[in-house]
């Protein structure tokens, strides 16, 4: 298991699907301030207008990796040879 952050294709991919979100919601506004009238057209105006800007700075926040720790794996035990078997003496 790594703690390295997300791939940019995924940050990427993240961010525009953010902001598709965001002007899908201002495509509603848009009609929605020609269709209503009073304080909630003003509302719909304001966020059509004000939602752009805020969508722009949102994605291009960029994400920032996350700090993880790091487990150690600890190495195998190795096997040992055994003992030297004492060497009779030669004459």
């Amino acid at each position: 298991m790594t703690t390295a952050a997300a791939g940019r294709s995924h940050d990427l991919r993240s961010r525009q699907r953010r902001y598709l979100w965001m002007m899908g919601i201002r495509v509603v506004c848009l009609p929605l301030a020609v269709v209503t009238t009073g304080w909630l057209r003003l509302i719909f105006i304001i966020g059509a207008v004000v939602l752009p800007y805020v969508a722009v700075v949102i994605v291009n926040a960029a994400s920032r990796p996350s700090h993880g720790v790091i487990d150690t794996v600890p190495p195998p035990e190795r096997p040992e040879l055994p003992p030297a078997m004492p060497q009779p003496e030669q004459k």
